[in-house]
């Protein structure tokens, strides 16, 4: 699928089907969270996956919203490996962060998975819950599975607002 078409036809998945993810797709969209570009290239970012029953269900009482997927990812930083912009100190963790679950959006709907960007989560539980995040910053989850049957894009989905109102040209 090219860029363009992937751009426009993901959507927030809501709807997941119980079949596994194939390790070999979930190794393929964790490369692209690598891959990802940092600043300074000091990729600050940390992917942890979530898959078993249990894990599964003490990540969802870290959350305010459930989709019930097979898989989780739980995207965060580690703040003293991101760089910091010189000037006013801005730490670029959560912006690099960002960029890598993006990429991870984008390589799942382009092996037919689906996600949704889920920011509604307690970070501090998450830290509590799972001692290997203490010291880092949590800033996405990202539900992962292949679309229930039914599953079907949200009716703001295809709602934007005119490029002349996002864009200004100078």
């Amino acid at each position: 699928m090219d860029f363009e078409t992937l751009a426009k036809e993901r959507y927030s998945l809501r709807k997941f089907d119980a079949r596994p993810v194939e390790p070999e797709k979930l190794e393929l969209i964790l490369e692209a969270g690598r891959n990802a570009p940092t600043a300074h290239n000091l990729q600050p970012q940390r992917i942890f996956v979530i898959q078993s029953p249990e894990a599964l269900e003490k990540a969802d009482s870290c959350m305010f919203c459930h989709f019930h997927p097979p898989v989780l990812l739980v995207v965060a930083y580690d703040p003293k490996e991101a760089w910091n912009r010189e000037g006013d100190g801005k730490n670029h963790g959560e912006i690099d962060a960002t960029i890598a679950t993006t990429q991870m959006m984008l390589q799942a709907a382009d092996l037919g998975l689906g996600t949704t960007y889920v920011g509604m989560f307690d970070p501090v539980k998450f830290q509590e819950t799972f001692p290997e995040m203490k010291d880092l910053i949590p800033i996405a989850v990202l539900p992962l599975g292949y679309p229930a049957e039914g599953a079907h894009p949200a009716k703001l989905h295809a709602s934007r607002k005119p490029l002349e109102e996002l864009v200004c040209r100078l």
